[in-house]
Parts: structure tokens; sequence; C-alpha cells
């Protein structure tokens, strides 16, 4: 047996970023097809405060940004209903907003420490049993939720005044479309990392809405896009010390320009 399977911190990586490769472009295709890809990138930086605050405070870093990212997608949502303001302008004061509160706490703390790195840029070595048993819940519960409600969210995404006209709970549906995005992009930043997560939820989506098949199909060829740029990246990252997040988002850089390639106009 290869050595990295002979390691527990390794075994539980593969465990944890074979259940974000599936999860996160489920959830990303959503909001690709919305025009919502910047939402991913938001709630980022959003996370990045909860863990600033997490370290400042010395309670659970992950804990804090899963707070911090679930109350900023239902404000976000909250404030998207106002239409005299922009989505767009929405996520643009969030996203610098929440980057300017993290640096302020982040200098509170005395500056960036080891603990701090590991989660904006990934760190494969910190995935503990806790974290996989929690990811491996929300796994379970997002995975019924998109199940149950694919038709919905499908109807939402495509065309929202037509699915509400339709009767379809099109507010409900696209705020508990955001809190998925949050929770997941949480708990998936101890791999990938809380400035590359963003990218991982869209770039696998847009690689494979190159290709112009169904939606169905859309979805499937994103998560073996992600599955192939996770898993890949982890053993790269292994073998040859990288940087586990940036390493992941680069191979899903190159199946996307790939993908551009294949599907070029004649």
């Amino acid at each position: 047996m290869p050595e990295i399977f002979q390691l527990d911190f390794m075994l539980r990586a593969f465990a944890a970023g074979i259940l974000i490769s599936i999860i996160v472009p489920l959830i990303g295709v959503f909001l690709v097809v919305r025009r919502y890809s910047l939402m991913a990138d938001t709630l980022a930086h959003v996370s990045l405060v909860g863990v600033a605050i997490g370290i400042l405070t010395n309670s659970q870093p992950v804990v804090s940004a899963l707070a911090a990212s679930t109350l900023a997608a239902i404000a976000i949502e909250k404030l998207r209903a106002v239409k005299s303001l922009f989505a767009e302008s929405i996520l643009a004061i969030f996203l610098s907003g929440s980057l300017a509160v993290a640096v302020v706490i982040i200098s509170l703390a005395k500056g960036l420490n080891v603990s701090l790195l590991s989660y904006l840029f990934g760190s494969i070595s910190t995935i503990g049993p806790v974290d996989l048993y929690m990811l491996g819940a929300v796994f379970v519960c997002e995975l019924l939720a998109i199940v149950l409600l694919y038709k919905e969210f499908f109807l939402v995404s495509i065309d929202e005044e037509f699915a509400e006209a339709g009767g379809v709970k099109a507010r409900r549906l696209n705020l508990l479309i955001v809190v998925l995005a949050a929770v997941t992009i949480s708990l998936s930043m101890r791999i990938v990392g809380i400035l590359l997560i963003g990218a991982l939820m869209v770039i696998p989506v847009v690689s494979a809405k190159q290709f112009g098949l169904s939606f169905r199909n859309t979805i499937i060829l994103s998560i073996l896009f992600s599955l192939v740029s996770v898993i890949s990246g982890l053993f790269l990252s292994y073998y040859m010390d990288l940087a586990s997040g940036g390493t992941i988002v680069l191979i899903a850089l190159v199946i996307f320009l790939l993908s551009l390639i294949l599907n070029r106009p004649e």
C-alpha cells in the first residue's frame, strides 16, 4: 500500500475531499446559473471574519465562521429583496466590508499566525476526526435537501419570477440555497482555504457548462471535474509539499482551459 494511504491525516483529507468535491459543485451550479457566482467569494470573505473572531477569542474558528457566513447569507438575501438595491452591489459591499473587518480583527490578534494561514490557504494536516464528522453530517443533510427540492431549486435558478407564478416559494428557496452555500464554504475551508473555496465552487461548474449539456448532466460533469481536481490536488500537495488549496484550484483551472479548447467554435 502506498505511504500516503498509511497516514491517518491523509485518509481523513481524502475522505473530506471527496465529500467536498461532490457537495461544492452541487451548490455552485445553482449560483452560477442564476449569475450569482460572486456569492461564493463573498461568503468566503465573511467566513474569514468568523475565523479571525475565533482565533482572537480562543474559540472554535469553524463554528464562528459558520455563524458569520450564515448570518451574512441571510442578510444578503433580505437586502436583495429590496428592489432598489442591485445584487452585485450588495455582494460587493459585504465582500469589501467583511475583508476590512477581518483585517482589523487580525491586527487585534497580533497579525497572521500558522493557524490563520491554514484557514486562508488550506492545510490537509489540520483536518481532525471532528471536522470530518461535521462535514459528513452536513453532506448528508445538504444532499437530501437538493434531492428533495431539486425541481424547485432548478425553477428558481432558471427563472425566479416564473417559479413564483407557478406557486414556488422563491424567496425561501433562494434563502436556503445561499445558507447551504455558506455552510459548505465554512466547512470546506480546511481543505481548500478561505481565499480559494469560492473558485472551487464556480470553476468546475463553468468548465462543465462549456460542453452544452443538460442541466442534470452539467451537474454530473462538474462533480467529476471537482473530484479530479481535489483528489489529484491532494496527491500533488503531499508528494511535492505544496499548499493543498492552491494546487486543487490550479488543477481546476487547467481543466477549465482544456474545456475551452475542446469546445472552441470552429
